[in-house]
Parts: structure tokens; sequence; C-alpha cells
């Protein structure tokens, strides 16, 4: 089926039989045991790694929700994967797979930057136990080491908009797993496994979820990777919950809608930045720029709907014109239905080390569904603010190119 069926179908395979047209939500947080030895034997199984049996007692809610499984068999098919692991966060998310990747007697990572600023923060500090070693995407292979367990790659990637080949990365890494964050793309545009990798992550707040009214992660992933993951969730509580989990599964129905949607407005918006003064660059892959292997149209369908631009008069500029937005919410996070702008390297990317955190007159936006021309006409007013920030030189150099 199409990628806007599955949307629509997926994961509502047992609602017939339940004689429901939409997921009931259950929020129990415990089930009543058949016997002792039953509710044991259905616990260690979830504990494990391993899903229910058709009759077992689903013991607690730490170690399975029907709503949660609903959603990671939806969104497992979006993404072309055999499985799919639900979680409380992003952040959790890619918690499970370093935590995952450390117990198997693996700590280090090999991590191409620009990575979201959590996830760089999450690496440097060690905290896992895991230790890490930053590469370009040309060098993975270089960096590979006997202990090496996980590569860590995001495509597009926050707030660069960085394209990343994913099957040349797989090929460098070899026999070592390849983890891509797949946020900005979502499986409406992109989906890692086709390419290779091991483990396509998501922030589900952003996209998938799409309305900025939850928090939630996933990974699709195989089998083998999804016991794992479950454990790690299982013994650490990270469990998605089971209201997330009905409002991402019903998110999934209009994700490719919202998606082609956003993405054209800020192909729009992008084209329009480009010709102001006031900007320096524009970072969106429409761009031929910004995309000079040609992965889209090979790797992802479009180049999606998030961007990013550096004003000429830096920080001072930028702060001004986040400020100064007024339809253009001034938030972190990204897609929702509403345009949010935000400075990554004063929020988001914050602990991001110094060499590597994103320049501080750039600014990200996040394209919502409103008409681009409103947006365009509240960045055109927010950017009226910046002239004073720009040196008098410049702009008058700016001005006559």
């Amino acid at each position: 089926m199409e990628p806007v069926t599955v949307a629509v179908h997926a994961g509502r395979e047992d609602l017939a039989a339940l004689g429901a047209h939409v997921p009931p939500v259950d929020q129990s947080s415990t089930y009543p045991l058949p016997s002792v030895e039953l509710g044991g034997d259905a616990y260690e199984r979830m504990a494990t790694g391993g899903r229910p049996l058709k009759d077992d007692s689903l013991v607690y809610q730490r170690l399975w929700n029907p709503n949660v499984d609903r959603f990671e068999l939806a969104l497992a098919q979006l993404e072309g994967a055999p499985a799919g692991v639900a979680f409380a966060s992003g952040m959790a998310a890619i918690t499970a797979c370093l935590l995952a990747t450390a117990a198997a007697g693996r700590p280090h990572v090999v991590a191409v930057r620009p990575l979201y600023g959590g996830t760089d923060h999450l690496l440097a500090t060690g905290l896992l136990g895991t230790r890490v070693t930053w590469a370009r995407a040309e060098e993975v292979d270089a960096a590979i080491r006997p202990d090496t367990g996980l590569v860590i790659v995001e495509t597009p990637a926050n707030p660069s908009l960085d394209l990343v080949d994913i099957a040349d990365v797989v090929a460098r890494a070899g026999a070592v797993p390849v983890l891509v964050d797949n946020t900005f793309a979502t499986p409406v545009l992109q989906q890692p496994l086709a390419h290779g990798a091991a483990l396509s992550v998501h922030s589900a707040t952003k996209f998938i979820g799409g309305h900025g009214d939850l928090l939630g992660g996933v990974v699709a992933t195989d089998e083998e990777w999804a016991v794992r993951l479950r454990r790690v969730r299982a013994l650490t509580g990270g469990l998605l919950s089971a209201q997330s989990a009905y409002l991402l599964h019903r998110g999934l129905q209009t994700l490719p809608v919202r998606v082609l949607a956003q993405q054209e407005n800020a192909t729009v918006v992008a084209q329009w930045l480009q010709g102001r003064p006031e900007v320096e660059r524009v970072l969106h892959p429409s761009l031929p720029q910004c995309d000079p292997a040609g992965l889209v149209g090979r790797q992802m369908s479009g180049p999606g709907s998030v961007l990013s631009f550096a004003l000429r008069g830096g920080y001072a500029a930028a702060a001004a014109v986040a400020d100064t937005c007024r339809l253009v919410t001034h938030a972190v996070s990204l897609g929702g239905v509403d345009t949010l702008i935000q400075h990554p390297a004063a929020l988001t990317h914050r602990p991001v080390a110094p060499e590597a955190r994103p320049d501080s007159g750039l600014l990200r936006l996040s394209v919502g569904l409103e008409s681009p021309q409103d947006v365009i006409a509240d960045l055109a007013r927010a950017l009226a603010v910046v002239h004073e920030h720009i040196p008098v030189v410049e702009r008058e150099l700016s001005l006559a190119t």
C-alpha cells in the first residue's frame, strides 16, 4: 500500500474484533493475573524484552501497554522496519540505544556532528558509560575500534540541515550498526533501514505528534534490537504513556499530509529568505548548494520543512529577529502545525562544545501549515529591525550585491 494508506490504517488491525472504530485508551497501571505461575511467566517474558503471548496478562504498564504496541506497529510499517520500540521522549530512545550498546560490551561510539544538542551533550559527558569519537562522515571507517558498538548520524542534521549519505556511512561502518536520527525527515521522506541503517530514531514529539502537545520517542529496527531495547525500557521505566501513544498513533494518520504541505511552505520561505539583504546564508536541502551529493530524490524524497538562516548582524540581529516575530512563535521544538523560530546556539545547542556549536547568528525555523505569505510577512517585519545591528559599510555592500 501507499504510505498515505499505511499511515491511516496501520496498527488498527485488532479494532474490528474489539468492536471499535478508533483505539480505546488503556490506562491501567496493573492487570489481573490468572495465576502466580502464569503471571510470573508473562512478567519474565516482557521484562527480558519479549512480546506477551496472546493470552498473557500484561502484568504492569511499565512492561507493556496496548496503545504503545499499536503505535509501534504502525510506525514500523511506515519505516519499512520489522519492529518499533517507543519511549517517553526522544532522549529516552537515544539513551536506550546507548545503554544497550554499552551493555553488550562495546561502549565506544563514533558520532558525526552536527547532532541534536541533547544527543551531543549526552555523548560528550560519558554519563551512560559510553565513550565517543567525533568524526566526519567520510572518516567513520578510520574512527572504528574493536570496542565500537554504534555509529550515530543525523540527516538532515540539526540545525545545519547537513545531509549525510546513509549508505556510504553504513559501508564505512562495516559490521558496526548505524543509528540514524530521522526526526527531521520523518518516515514520509526517508527510511534509513532501506539504506542499511540498523536503527532509525525519532523524537516523536516533533512531526509524528505534530501538534506540540506531547513528548515521545520511537526506534524503528529489527526484532533482535527491539528485544534489547524493550529490556532496557522495562528496567529503566522509559515507557511511553498510554495517552501519548494514542495521540502519536492518531498523529500518524495525518503525518504524510502535514509533512508534504509544510515542506512546500518551507521551500517558498527558503527562496524568499535567500533574497533578503539581512540574511547571510540560508540552509535548506531544497537549495542546490545544500545538497551537493544529490541526496534529495535519491535518499530523501523531499527536503523537509525545517530550515536555518544566518543573519549578517550576528547574535544581536538573530536575537532581535527571534524576539520581534509575532505570528511565528519564538520557542524550541519543531515539526508542529505552527511555525517556530529559535536560536540553537543559545538554547538547544548551548551545552555543545564551542568548536561544534552553531554560529551565533543562526536561527532555526520550523515551518508550519500557515500560509507561507503570512509567515514571510511576519519575518519581513522582524528582519526590518536588524538594520540597526548591521554595520553601515556591510549593509551598503549587501544592498549593492
